[in-house]
């Protein structure tokens, strides 16, 4: 499910770990209080725990939350832990998360703005 989660919305994780013990009200309350965002925006937040081989998904559907629980049977994600903010993925960087990657790949080709013709 989470792997073909596609929607146009914007997809945010939370950096470092978040306690998984939290529900909808808890991790929505986390997005609101910490992150200065509307938990109700249709956006997917991401929290991962500390073990890194499970994560929790919020998504507002309009009439409600929606609450994903994934946990891998081997390996783990390649969560960012530097720091307690919350990061805006690109598509790419969210199948790359979701295939076990870290979501900044030295090898991948990086968007390129502020080019004019001359």
């Amino acid at each position: 499910m989470l792997n073909d989660f596609n929607c146009s919305c914007p997809v945010y994780i939370a950096c470092g770990y978040t306690d998984l013990r939290r529900g909808i009200d808890g991790l929505a309350n986390l997005v609101q209080s910490q992150f200065q965002m509307d938990p109700f925006q249709r956006a997917l937040f991401l929290f991962c725990g500390r073990r890194r081989d499970r994560l929790k998904a919020l998504y507002w559907e309009g009439d409600g939350f929606l609450l994903l629980y994934k946990r891998l049977e081997s390996g783990s994600f390649q969560w960012p832990r530097s720091t307690e903010e919350v990061q805006a993925l690109t598509p790419q960087q969210y199948r790359w998360l979701m295939e076990g990657l870290k979501t900044e790949q030295p090898k991948a080709n990086k968007a390129v703005s502020g080019l004019s013709v001359i």
